[in-house]
């Protein structure tokens, strides 16, 4: 599940609420054993979610860079080409 967390630092432009959110969301997936809580779980569930979304937020707000933004398409592209050369079949 963490593999679908990306890093959400230094793009332009930056990061969403909902991709911080997201991000949050898988992490707490991955901790909590699974990807839907019980009824009787799902408030402290979503605390989680917003505490951590919250922190995660704060995080990226005060980081400092010096290297130039990455651009989301770019990065997308490079991502797919990944893929591509790690699941291509052999011929």
């Amino acid at each position: 599940m963490c593999r679908n967390i990306r890093p959400l630092n230094n793009f332009e432009p930056p990061a969403t609420d909902d991709e911080v959110r997201a991000a949050a969301l898988q992490f707490v997936r991955k901790i909590a054993g699974g990807s839907k809580p019980s009824k009787a779980n799902e408030a402290a569930y979503d605390k989680a979610v917003g505490v951590i979304a919250q922190a995660s937020r704060e995080l990226i707000d005060s980081l400092v860079t010096t290297a130039p933004p990455k651009d989301r398409d770019e990065e997308a592209a490079k991502a797919r080409a990944r893929s591509a050369a790690r699941f291509s079949t052999a011929s």
